[in-house]
């Protein structure tokens, strides 16, 4: 089998192709494909195309994998710079390919440094360690690094398997953890017929990861179910700041949320107002009298301005008769601010994107409090960090994000968005209310489920039950430590051990 493989690497234009190919599928495993398979099988055959290979042979494989893989599950950003940026294909396009042969410098790198420094492990310490401890490092890696891009790592696409159960113990890289030691197992089992008996290692896996699943981690507060309408106002990102459409979007929110007043908790979305808050604004008094009157607690997206008047904030407000805020902490490079203003700063103006020089809130921001529960919130892709929406817990008894993922069009994007809010949901073991602008709107559940969601670029109000939990999952108390140290630990055991093979032999 040794030989063959060889023989196949060898032609490389088949091993090349196969790479790409092999990369474009990865993205059918996520949202809104689900097809959580792929996720083993794509790995399982890169890694096997990276076997015997010479280490930049290997990185430029990965490299032609990450092409695949972020070209087709990540390619959405095109609409957003050509729409809401610079309307010009060429400009857009090639920010975009540029931004995506950058993302696959990552895979590129994992098959440069794996054959490069433990190029003599072919064993199972290569498939069953070194490949998954590295594979999910680098996932980690990715999620920080300049300000961090967790799309598409493996864990998000197990949200509906039995793997799912491991991420209120070990957060999503555990999930990743799981899924790449099945492709190396996978792969190991198909390279080397012989070991075929190796995939019984899956069975206490897999069957580990389930069993884990049926643990209430989290158990109800003991109030009663809150009754929750998101409105979705689905206003069309072209119009959404255009101070003749100003009047029309207040009057469509208000419309949409008349016939609810008197229910526990109210929502809209992400800068729901396309205007800077001040307590004085006629709407503001007006949603304030409404919210006394009635009892309805009101959160809404908005940006304000800082005392100084010189910073404003991507911001949640709770109104009432003493405004409270929660300001956005994660910002969107380019989207939100722009990293190197004094070098690059004219690019805002360049590119006429609106709100486009927010400050970060800070780190030490007081929980709002609605419907009698402390409530943790994220505000549009701040829910992509699970390691960041655990500071409000075990204290906040649900979660609440607002978004706008009207920048993406009818694409991909909000359907990968809304399975990683679902993920953050599982993580904690608590309800998550997403208010969102043009969908996807949804209640899950602290299992992760979807209890029930909004249709897609329509006007809606979504109507339902959130029940408040309290208590704390593994992943709530520890975080993403105990992961990254064991993968490091992982790392030193099989380089170590392949140390001492290559001594006995």
């Amino acid at each position: 089998m040794k030989r063959w493989l060889m023989r196949l690497n060898a032609h490389r234009a088949f091993g090349d192709i196969g790479a790409l190919l092999t990369g474009a599928m990865l993205p059918l495993a996520f949202a809104p494909f689900g097809l959580a398979p792929l996720a083993i099988l794509s790995p399982a055959i890169l890694f096997w195309l990276w076997i015997e290979l010479a280490p930049g042979r290997s990185f430029w494989r990965g490299w032609l994998y990450g092409l695949g893989m972020f070209g087709i599950g990540v390619s959405w950003v095109q609409i957003s710079i050509h729409q809401f940026g610079l309307p010009v294909l060429a400009f857009s396009v090639t920010v975009t390919v540029l931004f995506i042969a950058f993302l696959a410098l990552y895979p590129a790198l994992l098959g440069y440094l794996v054959n490069r420094l433990f190029s003599g492990a072919q064993g199972g310490v290569r498939f069953f360690m070194l490949l998954p401890a590295s594979w999910t490092l680098m996932e980690w890696l990715r999620s920080w690094l300049l300000t961090g891009f967790p799309w598409l790592n493996l864990g998000y696409s197990q949200i509906d398997s039995p793997l799912a159960g491991i991420a209120p113990v070990l957060g999503v890289y555990g999930v990743s953890f799981a899924v790449v030691l099945s492709a190396g197992t996978l792969c190991y089992a198909g390279a080397y017929p012989q070991r075929l008996r190796c995939l019984v290692l899956l069975i206490p896996l897999w069957g580990g990861a389930w069993l884990a699943n049926r643990i209430a981690w989290t158990e109800s507060s003991g109030a009663e179910p809150i009754e929750v309408a998101l409105i979705q106002g689905n206003i069309p990102q072209t119009l959404k700041w255009l101070p003749a459409k100003y009047q029309a979007t207040l009057d469509r929110y208000l419309a949409l949320s008349a016939p609810h007043w008197g229910i526990d908790l109210m929502i809209w979305p992400e800068t729901a107002i396309p205007a800077f808050y001040h307590p004085d604004q006629p709407l503001i008094q007006a949603l304030q009298a409404q919210v006394e009157s009635t009892g309805t607690d009101l959160l809404i997206g908005v940006p304000s301005m800082g005392e100084s008047g010189k910073t404003y904030y991507n911001s949640v407000v709770r109104i009432g008769s003493t405004a409270s805020f929660y300001h956005k902490r994660h910002l969107v490079p380019f989207g939100e601010y722009m990293p190197l203003q004094p070098i690059v700063g004219r690019l805002l103006n360049f590119l006429e994107i609106p709100m486009a020089d927010f400050s970060a809130g800070s780190d030490a921001q007081s929980l709002l409090r609605v419907a009698d529960q402390p409530v943790g919130i994220s505000i549009c892709y701040e829910d992509a960090f699970g390691e960041e929406v655990i500071d409000t817990l075990p204290h906040a008894t649900l979660l609440v994000n607002v978004s706008n993922d009207a920048w993406f069009g009818d694409s991909i994007a909000p359907h990968q968005h809304l399975e990683m809010a679902r993920m953050r949901a599982l993580e904690t073991g608590r309800y998550l209310l997403r208010a969102t602008n043009t969908g996807i709107s949804a209640v899950i559940d602290r299992r992760g489920t979807i209890v029930a969601r909004s249709p897609q670029f329509e006007a809606h109000a979504l109507i339902a039950q959130a029940t408040p939990y309290h208590g704390a999952t593994p992943y709530v108390r520890f975080g993403n430590a105990p992961v990254v140290v064991a993968l490091i630990f992982m790392l030193g055991l099989g380089a170590t051990l392949e140390g001492i093979k290559r001594q006995v032999r």
